[in-house]
C-alpha cells in the first residue's frame, strides 16, 4: 500500500489566467499554473531542481498592471492577478530572444527550439553572416564528459547545480563579461586540474547539450546517437546504501548514458561520479 505523507495544506489561490479563472496552491509561480492549464510557455533556463535564474527571458507574460513583461518561472501567482500569456507583446518578446539566441549559438541538440522558432516566426538569419557567434571548440579534456560552449546560453544552472543548491563544489563559475562571458573553472584551467568531482551533476540540468557525456558526443560526432532507438530502465544504484535511482538509457544493448529521476524523493535528479559514470563493467564482456 503506498502511504502519502500529510503535510501542512496550503491555501488555493484565484486568479485570471488568458481569461479563464484558474486555481493553484499558494506558492505556485506563473509557469505552474500555465503547465497545470496545459498552456505550453517555452522556458530554456527554468529546471524542475533549481531556483528559477531568470536568464532566458523567452517565459515572459503580461500581467495587468505591470510596466514590463515579467518572467513566468519565478513570478510568484497572487489572487486576483490577470496574467496574459498570448499577447502581441509577448509572442514578440520571445521571438526577438529566440531570435539572438539562435543566431549567437548552436540550439541544435535544445529540444524543442526548432517548433518555438517556427511557431513565433523567428529568422536568426536576419542578423546577416556578420553576426557575433561563439564558434568555439569543443573542450574534451577528460573521459567521462564534454563542455561544448558553442551550445551555451549562460543558463546559470550548471554553476548553481556545482554551488550551493546540490554539490557545494563550486568548481565552475561565470568568467568574463559581456559577450565574452563564459562558464569556467578557476583560471580557465583544464577540468582535470579543477575542483570538479565529475559528479555530473551539471550536465542533468544542461538544457542545451553544452555539457554532454563523452559517449554521447561521440556518438554524435559518428552520426550513430539515436534517441529513438533507447530504451530508459530505472533501477538502484548498487555502489553504496544510499539508494540512488538511476535511469539507464540503452542503444544497441550498449549503456549510453545515466541519469537520475527528478522525482526521486533521494537523489532529486543527482548522483555521484560512480553513479553517473561507473557503469562500463555492467557491460564488459571479457
Amino acid at each position: 500500500m503506498t502511504v502519502t505523507p500529510l503535510g501542512i495544506p496550503r491555501r488555493v489561490l484565484e486568479f485570471t489566467l488568458d481569461g479563464e479563472e484558474a486555481r493553484v496552491p499558494e506558492g505556485s509561480t506563473i509557469l505552474d499554473a500555465c503547465r497545470a492549464a496545459g498552456k505550453d510557455v517555452p522556458t530554456l533556463c527554468e529546471g524542475d531542481t533549481l531556483r528559477p535564474k531568470n536568464a532566458c527571458r523567452v517565459c515572459v507574460v503580461e500581467v495587468e498592471g505591470a510596466r514590463t513583461l515579467v518572467p513566468a518561472c519565478s513570478r510568484k501567482a497572487e489572487p486576483g492577478m490577470e496574467v496574459r500569456t498570448d499577447t502581441d507583446r509577448a509572442r514578440h518578446s520571445r521571438k526577438i530572444v529566440l531570435e539572438l539566441l539562435a543566431s549567437s549559438v548552436d540550439l541544435s541538440t535544445t529540444p524543442k527550439v526548432a517548433g518555438w522558432l517556427k511557431e513565433y516566426e523567428a529568422k536568426p538569419d536576419r542578423f546577416g553572416p556578420d553576426a557575433a557567434r561563439l564558434n568555439e571548440e569543443p573542450r574534451v579534456d577528460n573521459d567521462l564528459y564534454v563542455r561544448d560552449y558553442d551550445k551555451c546560453i549562460l543558463c546559470y544552472k550548471c554553476v548553481d547545480a556545482c554551488g550551493d543548491q546540490w554539490q557545494n563544489s563550486f568548481a565552475i563559475s561565470v568568467a568574463g563579461r559581456g559577450f565574452d562571458a563564459r562558464i569556467a573553472v578557476e583560471h580557465d584551467a583544464p577540468l582535470t586540474d579543477s575542483a570538479c568531482v565529475y559528479c555530473g551533476n551539471c550536465i542533468e540540468v544542461c538544457p542545451t547539450g553544452a555539457l554532454s557525456f563523452k559517449s554521447e558526443f561521440d556518438m554524435r560526432a559518428a552520426g550513430t546517437w539515436d534517441e529513438s532507438a533507447q530504451t530508459e530502465t530505472t533501477t538502484v544504484c548498487a555502489y553504496c546504501g544510499v539508494g540512488c535511482n538511476l535511469t539507464l538509457h540503452v542503444q544497441d544493448n550498449e549503456i549510453v548514458k545515466v541519469t537520475s529521476p527528478h522525482d526521486n524523493p533521494v537523489t532529486h535528479g543527482n548522483l555521484c561520479i560512480k553513479g553517473r559514470f561507473g557503469y562500463q563493467h555492467v557491460q564488459n564482456r571479457d
